[in-house]
């Protein structure tokens, strides 16, 4: 990924490709130009081809070509070491221009491994006829929510009790599970997905909005028509993200959450995490929508992780996959994190912001190099008894590329991490 990226070429880069195609003919002729006046003003051959060689020996323009390639290599190998994987050299140089992040939630702002906090029956119910619905619905499913539960069942040691199997197996994306347990059909999801299939009592309704209210999420569930109960998950926010959407906030960038959660319990979550903005109940579809009405009012980077989140990434202008995610969520993706720590979103925008200053540095140098150097090689300073010899223009023109190249690896000392990271 690191050799493909270093061999594509930055936007930027065709600015110098364009310069370069003027300059070599430019300078050629400046050259023939050089050495016929100096001739038609009297000089011998050899001091007007020494004038016409110089002008061609100390303009070469390979401090310009090299500008951005070399920027780039270092800049992928620096994000390499940092576990930090640009896929182009497109987004290397984009990444750092962006001014809007959106972040998902389950597995990006939080550790994506949910646990059951709350268990409520429904009248008359008993908790393990809840526990046997939800455990044959959920075991089929392969969402984070879905293993809370599997996972509360099978660490409590009596799974068999519960291991009754669901036919006809159907997951509603981004709103719930259904099936037939016996002749019963049953269905597990969201208070909307639920109300489909029976009444939920306000008593029920005030619970799930204090749990939203405390940042889990409440999964109802149904058997016939017949509200079984709520079983309560929540996730908890990784201990950096905080810092880190802190740290996107002082860079002057906005970031808002997208998640599927009800809009109370992902507003718990923001607020915990500290986002500007929380774009809640969102269809894994809608995902790619938000994003498309987000890229209206600013340049967008999407971080995501799940196979939902794969459409937002490429409609994005920069999609960042964390690396603990699905295959497809890193197919999609223009960056890549290894160390799915939201601390290297900061990290790649300030690697990318280093890396295009290094090349306007190196552009700047090659240009001004040359501005100084052509003149002083034509003679245009002989009357004041500055003169150059084609021997010391060659050493010019080596010094020059060697500046451009040491520029670059000073890249390697850039400080893309704060000291709390």
């Amino acid at each position: 990924m690191v050799s493909d990226a270093a061999a594509t070429k930055a936007p930027i880069a065709k600015i110098a490709d364009k310069v370069s195609g003027v300059f070599v003919p430019a300078v050629i002729t400046i050259a023939v130009i050089t050495t016929i006046v100096w001739l038609l003003c009297g000089k011998d051959l050899g001091f007007a081809l020494a004038r016409g060689i110089s002008v061609l020996v100390i303009s070469c323009p390979c401090a310009l070509g090299l500008a951005t390639p070399v920027a780039i290599m270092v800049g992928n190998g620096v994000g390499a070491k940092n576990g930090i994987m640009f896929k182009t050299a497109v987004s290397l140089e984009q990444t750092g221009k962006m001014q809007i992040v959106a972040l998902d939630k389950t597995g990006t702002i939080t550790e994506g491994e949910p646990k059951v906090t709350d268990i409520i029956t429904g009248d008359g119910i008993l908790q393990n006829e809840l526990l046997t619905i939800a455990y044959g619905l959920e075991r089929k499913s392969e969402h984070p929510l879905a293993k809370a539960v599997v996972n509360y069942v099978e660490e409590s040691g009596d799974k068999n009790s519960f291991a009754e199997e669901v036919t006809g197996f159907k997951a509603v994306a981004g709103n719930g599970l259904k099936g037939m347990l016996d002749t019963n059909v049953v269905a597990g999801g969201n208070l909307k997905f639920i109300s489909e299939y029976c009444n939920v009592s306000d008593d029920l309704r005030n619970k799930a909005d204090d749990l939203s209210s405390e940042g889990k999420t409440p999964l109802f569930f149904a058997r016939d028509n017949e509200l079984m109960g709520i079983i309560a998950v929540a996730d908890t926010i990784k201990k950096d993200s905080p810092h880190a959407i802190k740290e996107l906030q002082n860079m002057g960038i906005r970031v808002v959450m997208i998640t599927g959660d009800n809009e109370r319990s992902a507003k718990a979550i923001g607020k915990l995490a500290g986002v500007d903005e929380v774009i809640a109940g969102v269809l894994p579809e809608g995902k790619e929508k938000e994003i498309a009405r987000l890229k209206e009012q600013g340049s967008v980077i999407m971080v995501g992780d799940g196979i939902n989140d794969a459409p937002a990434l490429t409609r994005a202008d920069i999609g960042i996959a964390i690396g603990a995610g699905t295959d497809v969520a890193i197919d999609a993706a223009d960056i890549v994190l290894m160390k799915s720590s939201l601390m290297d979103v900061p990290a790649a925008i300030k690697l990318s912001k280093a890396a295009l200053r290094n090349i306007h540095e190196n552009l700047f140098w090659a240009f001004i190099y040359n501005v100084i150097g052509i003149p002083l090689a034509i003679g245009l300073f002989i009357p004041f008894g500055i003169t150059l010899n084609p021997m010391f223009g060659a050493a010019a023109m080596s010094l020059s590329s060697f500046c451009v190249v040491s520029n670059a690896l000073r890249l390697n000392f850039a400080k893309i991490y704060s000291k709390e990271k």
